[in-house]
């Protein structure tokens, strides 16, 4: 079953308008506090006749008994009317290094799935997905509110491109080793693959050597293609249960 609301203001993104569907599949039990997972680029993440499929993944792992009882959220980036033209507020939101996305989805949008269903106060019950820049978006929205989201997924992120670079190769080696879960893609032909700057393939390698280093539960998957969600598609079954396995 798949519900669609409008955000038709935000306190965290001024003036955005937004799209979020809900998703629960079949045999869902609304009174039993349930996993959430964000999907950020929500549509595009969501049509059934996309490269990513998200309903239908989540339909097919609920029914294979994969996954906990779980709530899937897509949310649109915002929308802003800028002389009367709707532009996206997409890599505003998404690249930026922090917590106001991951804010705007624990404050306001969780909310109003609360208002619905049952939903699980444990952050290692909340994950987040997205690619490119929302693979940005997830991975600093887990870092930024360790409060509230325990799990990411990052397919072809595009580190390299946030404000001052890729801040996590310094942060992991600094800050003490949290318990999140990270799951990362990375294209062997990403965006300035064989360039010493600008590298996105060298930056999300950089990222996972350095959550390897630091003890951190996690996964990276490389592929040989391009900056293209095909990958990501294909891998998004075995990430979502790899990254919903239990904690040891």
């Amino acid at each position: 079953m798949i519900e669609q609301f409008r955000m038709e203001a935000s306190r965290h993104f001024p003036g955005t308008t937004r799209s979020v569907w809900v998703h629960r599949p079949a045999g869902h039990r609304a009174d039993e506090p349930s996993a959430v997972m964000f999907f950020n680029d929500g549509w595009w993440y969501l049509d059934p006749d996309g490269d990513v499929r998200g309903g239908i993944v989540l339909d097919n792992l609920a029914a294979a008994h994969d996954l906990p009882q779980m709530i899937g959220v897509f949310v649109d980036p915002g929308l802003l009317d800028v002389d009367g033209v709707p532009t996206k507020h997409r890599n505003a939101e998404y690249d930026a290094f922090d917590d106001t996305y991951a804010s705007f989805l624990l404050d306001e949008v969780l909310p109003i799935v609360q208002k619905r269903y049952a939903v699980s106060e444990d952050p290692m019950m909340r994950g987040i997905c997205g690619g490119s820049s929302g693979g940005n978006a997830a991975v600093t929205a887990a870092w930024t509110r360790p409060d509230g989201l325990g799990r990411a997924v990052a397919f072809n992120p595009s580190f390299a491109q946030m404000p001052g670079g890729n801040p996590y190769p310094g942060l992991l080696t600094t800050e003490p080793r949290r318990s999140t879960r990270f799951f990362l893609h990375a294209a062997h032909r990403d965006l300035h693959w064989n360039e010493p700057e600008w590298n996105w393939f060298a930056e999300s390698l950089d990222t996972a050597a350095v959550l390897a280093r630091a003890g951190y539960d996690f996964r990276i998957v490389v592929g040989d293609g391009g900056h293209s969600p095909n990958h990501g598609g294909v891998l998004l079954p075995d990430a979502l249960r790899w990254l919903w396995q239990p904690v040891q």
